[in-house]
This record gives C-alpha cells, structure tokens and sequence, in this order.
C-alpha cells in the first residue's frame, strides 16, 4: 500500500487518516497547530454534521457526540416579509448535530495519534511539495490556504463570483432559548441576510451558534465590520437591535438578561468566496498533489456544508487508494470523477442561495415550501444530499417540477411550529 502525506488536521484531512489507518494504509498529517492551540483558539466554525457525516463517524469509531443526545432533526424557517407566511417546518429522517470544532479536531487528533499515526507540526507550503514526494507516494492538500488555493487554481464554471457575497458573523451565545422540539431557524430578511439560529454544544454546554449572513452593503452588514472584540457590550446591544428588526422569530426567544457570549470573544467575522478548484497537479516526477476539503471547494456557510463536503470527499479518496493501490493519474481522474456530481451540485445550490437579487426560482420554492410540508421535508433532507438541492434550484423548471410531484400531498407545513 502506498503511504500518504495529509497537509491539514481539518475534517477532510482528519477523516482521511482515520478511514486509511483502519485500511492499514500508513499516514502523515502535517499541520500548523497543535491540538491544544485549536482547543485555545477562537470559533472556527458553526458547521452541521448531517446524518451520512456522522455514519461515518461511527463507522470510523469515533462517533463521540451521538446525535440522538447531541443532535437536532428539524428545521424552521421564517421570512421577515410584510404579510409573510407563518413559520413553516421541515423535517430530517435522521439528525444532525452541531459541535463547537475546539472540541471536536482535538478529539479526533488524538484519537489518531492513540491508533498509531503521527501529526507533525510544521508549516507547509507548495514550494514544499518535492521535498514531501520523496518521503510519500501521494500529497494530499486538505487546508484552505491562499497559497495552496492559488497552486491549484478555479473552476470558473462553477465560481461565478469574484468577491464574496455575504459578509458573515457568527458568535456562540447564552441565553437564547431553544425550540421544542429542538431545531435549526433560518430566518430571512430579503435585501439584508440571512440568520440561522444553530443549537451547538460547546465547552459550557448548550448555546446559539447565531450565523448572521449579511448582504454586503445591506442594513445588517454592520455586524461584520463592527468589530465584537472592540467594544463587546455595545456589539451585544448592535446584536440584539438587528435581530429585533430583521429575525423576530429568533429575538422573540432571547433572554436579553442573559444574553451574552459563552466565552469571551467567541465570535468569527469574516467572508467566504465560494469557490471550486482544480482536482490536482502533478509534480515533475510523477507524483499526485490532491486538493481535498477547503483546498478544493471552499463554501459557504448558509447551507451547512464544509465538513460534510469535507468528510464525503474523504470518503471518496480513500476509497480509491484501498481499491487499487495505486495513486497515480488514473486514481486522480477516479476521485474527481466520483466527487464531482456532488460538488457540483452544492456549488449551484450555494450560489443560488446567496444570489442578489433572490432568483427566481428560489423565491419560487421558499413560497411552495411554505405551503406544502413535504416539499420543506424534502428541501430539508437534502441537506444530507446537497446535490439534490442544487438539481432542484438550477432552474424554474426543475422547481416548478418539484413543486408538481408535492401538490398532491400538501400537509400544512406549519404543523409542529416552533414553540
């Protein structure tokens, strides 16, 4: 079997090294960070693990977190419209969990790291590349850094936008009260953003991981540029007013005497430019360098999709190193063709969600979801399968197809509300 260089001790090159060793294929990770600068740092993240995610985290052993104690299974959406519809249910056929990410890497490292791997601490870069050939048959790039973005280069296909088109905050806060039955909110206010409201276990138990997704130049953009750690009393009262005026059904739920970050500066501001990159390249000897994860598609938040894309991705490229043993072009042309549909699939529905103005089929859905609960089922499954939510919102046709199949069994997508 060959042995693996893995540049990244996120969810693609973790779940890679973990899926090989249990292959007995041998492994290096080379990473930036110790597990205990992660455990010390800021927010990394506020990303859902969907229920395939964390099959495989079972089937890896380290399924630590069971999503029937740590997990959510619905999701309620709101549009902040004048004479809007009421909230409106969708439901999971498995749940999803939440998990604040200085628990979870550290814990998987060190799970790796007891079965026998070794992590090395160390800065890479592409200039590196030739130096780690001579020591492993196959480079794996699973970070999302500039440098390693620029070596691989865009598939401008499928990256429409040169710049980022929400401007995003997410802070993990006390004193918001949860749903019952628990769930994720996402709240829209057109022209502005999107919040979604994700119930997240983080080192002081349960909290509000308030993903806040501003529309640049938009009313609710201020929570990005306004930085939390300059002022933090005046960025929790900035907080509370917007999610009073933009996302009610959220606000209608805070305690705002309790409200307050569960650590000091547990908030990331920042944007994302969705973009998909070049499967690999190939060193002057031969040997593969593979994008994974970031390094390969870096996504949006607003559907929930790194680590899960990340995690699929690693499926699929251990896959075929155990298969065929061999990891050369041809193992490189089987990964990207596996991967793509799937990714593919997610960029359209990522780009579709944070479109501006809202597309028209996207409007389209949200009003049919609102009135046909099997339809927001559906639109709310395939969060487990991205590409399905990208088939159905290429177009208006393929919407209004969707639509079609729904109209005959339309329940009240109301049925359950948040209370």
């Amino acid at each position: 079997m060959p042995n693996i260089g893995i540049i990244g001790a996120g969810t693609a090159g973790l779940h890679l090294a973990l899926l090989l060793q249990q292959a007995g294929v041998s492994t290096r990770i080379y990473t930036n960070q110790t597990a205990e600068q992660v455990a010390s740092g800021r927010p990394q993240n506020s990303v859902s693990h969907h229920a395939p995610t964390i099959a495989r985290e079972e089937a890896m052993g380290v399924n630590f977190w069971p999503a029937e104690e740590y997990g959510y299974q619905v999701h309620y959406h709101h549009l902040n419209v004048p004479d809007g519809p009421p909230v409106f249910r969708g439901d999971f056929l498995r749940p999803s969990r939440v998990l604040d990410y200085r628990i979870y890497l550290p814990r998987l490292m060190a799970e790796y790291e007891e079965r026998g791997g070794t992590i090395e601490q160390r800065s890479i870069e592409p200039s590196d590349f030739e130096q780690l050939a001579r020591h492993h048959d196959l480079i794996v790039v699973a970070a999302g850094k500039r440098s390693f973005a620029e070596y691989f280069g865009e598939r401008p296909d499928v990256s429409p936008y040169a710049a980022p088109q929400r401007h995003l905050a997410v802070g993990f806060w006390d004193g918001v009260a949860q749903t019952e039955p628990r769930a994720v909110t996402m709240s829209i206010s057109p022209g502005h953003g999107e919040l979604l409201d994700l119930p997240i276990t983080t080192f002081d138990g349960w909290a509000s991981a308030l993903l806040c997704e501003n529309v640049p130049g938009g009313d609710l953009e201020i929570l990005m540029t306004q930085k939390e750690s300059d002022d933090p009393e005046a960025y929790r009262r900035l907080t509370l007013d917007k999610l009073k005026e933009h996302h009610p059904t959220v606000y209608e739920r805070i305690d705002e005497s309790r409200f307050r970050l569960m650590r000091p500066g547990d908030v990331l501001q920042g944007a994302v430019r969705p973009v998909v990159r070049e499967d690999y390249r190939l060193l002057p000897d031969g040997t593969v360098v593979l994008s994974l994860g970031d390094a390969h598609s870096t996504v949006d938040p607003v559907t929930g999709q790194g680590a899960n894309s990340a995690s699929f991705e690693a499926q699929v490229a251990a896959d075929a190193i155990i298969e065929d043993g061999v990891v050369d072009e041809r193992f490189a042309q089987k990964v990207a063709l596996r991967r793509r549909e799937r990714v593919d699939g997610l960029s359209t529905w990522v780009n579709t969600m944070i479109a501006t103005p809202t597309p028209p089929q996207l409007q389209k859905l949200l009003g049919a979801m609102s009135q046909m609960r099997t339809l927001c089922d559906e639109f709310t499954e395939n969060f487990s399968y991205p590409h399905r939510n990208g088939d159905m919102l290429a177009t208006v046709d393929r919407v209004d197809a969707a639509i079609a199949r729904h109209a005959a069994l339309g329940t009240d997508p109301t049925d359950g509300k948040a209370s």
